[in-house]
């Protein structure tokens, strides 16, 4: 197919393709979807090899957000039955963060829900980064904690975070039907203030909120434009109790164009599986390895994901390897870019390179989630709020009933989170 060979052409040399050739690939067809899979493919390799980065959240505050963002489980008046924790002392964090690392992680993602920390709340996480790093060797940390106000990204970093997540989410022309207690113009903002601290910025998308190819496209050239060194893939959980309840619109082919869009669009940068593929790609995921070079280990912030152990399982039987702590992640021209600004971040030129440490969010990650406007959940999954007080009752699967273009919703699948940080359970990893 032309339209592919020219993909891949543009991907080898790091070129964007047009806006009319990104709309073209989430239009193939389901008989050429092997063959934007494998399109996509080669450019992955060529910047990142066979490797996959591994991302563990571990959520610092859980419910309760003031902000109103549609698909956020923590959301202002949300009904689902989510964890509600205030925030975890820097110990539990770091003990939650040893989990992650040591079922193969080299970045722990530290998300909070709500509009964006004070002043006390950066001390509070500057004492968990420190409190991480100094007992976990060489991991990463990037930071998900919502808007930022002047100073709070050079404090972040100054206590050795690596990176910042804030996920653009949709399109600037749809944001305002998703979110309306704060604006597209404001998550921008806070991406750039990330990268002028010398953060490795952080940002991604959300699918499947009844967005058009065009705003897919839209967002996903905004972050392009950005530029940051990972971009975290969301797929739409619909809890129940959010207002995107009934938005059952993807099918694990349509999940495989976005990714395979988003590659040739961002070709050497960090491209990370996020929130919702367990639910949306199910048996497929295999396929979405040959597109992204990053995902989130076991659960998410208020989702379950599948088994850490099945992750990498899934990882070793698909022919990838994990990517190991002394392996850089980002091609070598964007590490030493992102060296030169002072940033710390790891790369890799397809095996290995120069630098100190790949940054990517949930969510963002980044992390990879759903987010609201504070770090509800951009890292990865769906977030909650605040408070110590007693958890929500134990919730069974939730989900919502209309049905998916390609069938049944699998609502069996969508399962709310009970186990990890701010439980008494052991994390999933």
């Amino acid at each position: 197919m032309d339209l592919l060979n020219t993909l891949v052409d543009k991907g080898l040399r790091r070129e964007l393709p047009t806006r009319e050739e990104a709309l073209a690939v989430l239009a193939t067809s389901d008989d050429d979807l092997l063959d934007v899979v494998a399109a996509a493919g080669r450019v992955r390799r060529q910047w990142f090899g066979r490797r996959v980065k591994l991302n563990y959240l571990v959520n610092l505050k859980s419910g309760l957000c003031p902000e109103d963002c549609s698909y956020c489980s923590q959301r202002l008046g949300s009904k689902a039955g989510i964890l509600k924790y205030t925030w975890l002392k820097p110990d539990e964090a770091s003990k939650a963060a040893a989990a992650g690392v040591a079922g193969g992680a080299k970045r722990v993602c530290l998300v909070a829900s709500g509009r964006g920390p004070t002043d006390r709340d950066v001390d509070r996480v500057t004492r968990t980064i420190e409190a991480i790093k100094e007992q976990n060797e060489g991991v990463e940390v990037c930071a998900c904690l919502g808007l930022l106000s002047d100073g709070q990204a050079d404090r972040l970093r100054e206590a050795g975070a690596d990176a910042y997540n804030h996920n653009l989410n949709t399109s600037e022309e749809t944001y305002g039907a998703i979110t309306t207690t704060h604006t597209y113009a404001d998550r921008v903002e806070t991406v750039q203030q990330a990268q002028a601290a010398g953060l490795s910025a952080c940002s991604g998308l959300i699918a499947g909120m009844g967005e058009s190819d065009k705003d897919l496209v839209d967002v996903v050239f905004a972050l392009r434009d950005l530029d940051p060194d990972s971009v975290p893939v969301n797929f739409l959980i619909p809890f129940e109790g959010t207002p995107l309840a009934k938005e059952w619109n993807l099918t694990p082919q349509r999940c495989l164009r976005i990714l395979a869009m988003v590659r040739f669009v961002c070709p050497d940068v960090e491209v990370r599986l996020a929130g919702g593929r367990e639910v949306h790609l199910r048996s497929m995921q295999p396929l979405a390895l040959h597109l992204v070079n990053s995902i989130f280990l076991g659960d998410y912030l208020t989702s379950e994901g599948q088994a850490g152990q099945a992750d990498l399982d899934m990882i070793a039987d698909a022919g990838f390897e994990v990517e190991g702590a002394g392996t850089t992640t980002l091609p070598r021209h964007r590490a030493d870019a992102l060296s030169g600004g002072g940033c710390g971040s790891q790369a890799s030129a397809p095996e290995k390179a120069g630098g100190c440490g790949s940054h990517g969010s949930s969510e963002s990650p980044g992390c990879g989630s759903h987010g609201g406007g504070g770090g509800c959940g951009p890292c990865g999954g769906h977030a909650a709020v605040a408070g110590g007080e007693e958890s929500a009752p134990a919730t069974e699967n939730v989900g919502a009933p209309a049905a998916p273009a390609g069938g049944p919703a699998r609502t069996d699948l969508v399962a709310v989170r009970r186990r990890g940080a701010g439980t008494d359970l052991a994390p999933n990893a």
